[in-house]
């Protein structure tokens, strides 16, 4: 009879190890020059709901995004938010970003940034600090795609690790 029991916990739990959902955290930011407008333009995605945690953990309110119920706010935390935890840096030196606007698409919330008037010809580095997220999922990676000109690049950034970096020259 033990035998038996043994042998059938051994068969049923490692089936039971994968009843438990485990949910993926991860944003992915695009950062491209234009040439036409001499701007960087930043498009970052993330999953609605974990950004709907976000404004409830963080800010206490319930965005309701995507829904007729918005709050009328959610576009100023969105910004206030992405403004601590996304940073910019040309040639090592922070810069500003101007926030676009956003939409969504399905469970995505798609962020637009920009950041105006660069002179890309004396850009030695760009890089991007990116911890959209990880105060609230310790296993949120983001993931950062750089295109300038003829250059790729990117990145799979950690709360360890949160930042990455494309040298020009």
């Amino acid at each position: 009879m033990q035998l038996i029991k043994k042998t059938l916990l051994i068969l049923l739990l490692p089936l039971l190890a994968f009843t438990v959902a485990h949910k993926f955290y991860i944003s992915v930011t695009s950062v491209e020059y234009s040439d036409k407008d001499r701007a960087l333009q930043i498009t970052t995605r993330i999953f609605i709901d974990d950004f709907e945690k976000v404004l409830q953990e963080r800010y206490g309110i319930k965005g309701s995004l995507a829904t007729k119920e918005e709050s009328d706010m959610a576009d100023a935390y969105i910004e206030k938010y992405l403004r601590t935890k996304f940073m910019v840096e040309i040639n090592d030196r922070p810069v500003d970003f101007d926030f676009l606007g956003k939409e969504y698409d399905n469970d995505i919330m798609i962020c637009y940034l920009e950041v105006p008037k660069i002179d890309i010809s004396t850009a030695t580095s760009i890089s991007v600090e990116n911890e959209v997220l990880m105060d609230i999922f310790e296993e949120q990676k983001n993931v950062v795609h750089f295109k300038l000109g003829n250059q790729k690049k990117s990145f799979v950034l950690i709360r360890e690790n949160n930042k990455g970096m494309l040298n020009l020259k």
